[in-house]
């Protein structure tokens, strides 16, 4: 994707990046449990502008289980010698089951393994993480119909772009430049900017806290019902764009929910904006009740 130059005048005004700060917290420190949004608002007042839209890497900006995971999978059954290719179909049916190394042993054993899957499954899920890397990058996965046009709305409108990825950043900061290009995304929070254990909740807070703002004035965009979860847990409004694998989970609370980008009503700066004041409104309206 050709590099966006931003006319002058255009860049909207960034929140000062305190450096020192930003790389504590990517040294490990979590962001404080207690943020200065929790503090009591009067409940009639106004919603806050949406400033930045933050989207989860895996399942918004492309369907990485389908088209990374799923086909890093298949590598390394190629990899060990064995007849096994996970189609689409049949992974969506093994995503039931959330530990990759059981659900490599669960199939294994399906197709007649026998005692053997055990250890054959820790093999193959020590290859699979070798070359997941390459298999992101150099592989077919691409930006889920209409993100371009949402991302570059939102750009050209001033208001910012996060992303948050549960992998690691050696791949995911390359994988979102192939995605949406370069100069587009403001932050990217990955798994090694987070404290272990950690949840998908903490990537938010951290996002909002390189953002310099609050839940109120940001926007999610997940494409399942366990990231809708983690970003109501820093009380975002949240879009959900599902995929073919999470389309019939619940997604109670979310301020949207549709199946693609594009469309009739495509999901571009002004249509995140008038969903982000809504939910807010909404909220703010119960809890006066």
């Amino acid at each position: 994707m050709a590099s966006v130059i931003p006319l002058v005048g255009d860049a909207p005004v960034r929140p000062p990046r305190h450096a020192d700060q930003v790389r504590t917290m990517r040294e490990g420190t979590r962001p404080s449990r207690t943020f200065w949004w929790d503090r009591a608002r009067p409940a009639d007042a106004a919603v806050d502008p949406l400033r930045a839209v933050i989207f989860n890497l895996d399942g918004a900006l492309a369907d990485i289980e389908r088209d990374g995971h799923r086909v890093a999978f298949n590598t390394a059954f190629a990899a060990h010698g064995l007849d096994v290719v996970w189609d689409v179909e049949d992974y969506g049916r093994l995503l039931r089951i959330g530990d990759e190394q059981r659900r490599i042993a669960v199939d294994l054993r399906r197709r007649g393994f026998g005692k053997a899957s055990g250890k054959l499954a820790t093999q193959i899920h020590r290859t699979k993480s070798a070359v997941l890397h390459d298999c992101l990058l150099d592989g077919d996965v691409a930006p889920r119909p209409g993100l371009i046009d949402s991302v570059m709305s939102l750009f050209v409108a001033g208001v910012w772009v996060g992303v948050v990825a549960k992998g690691r950043r050696a791949w995911a900061e390359p994988l979102v430049r192939q995605l949406v290009g370069d100069g587009i995304v403001e932050t990217i929070v990955t798994s090694d900017d987070l404290a272990e254990p950690a949840s998908e909740c903490d990537g938010y807070a951290l996002a909002l806290w390189e953002f310099g703002i609050d839940p109120e004035s940001a926007l999610a965009v997940e494409g399942s019902a366990a990231g809708l979860r983690a970003a109501a847990a820093v009380g975002l409004a949240t879009v959900v764009v599902t995929t073919d694998y999470t389309a019939r989970q619940d997604f109670t609370g979310a301020a949207a929910v549709r199946s693609a980008y594009d469309g009739a009503d495509p999901l571009l700066a002004s249509s995140c904006e008038r969903l982000h004041g809504r939910w807010w409104t909404t909220k703010k309206r119960s809890a006066a009740a």
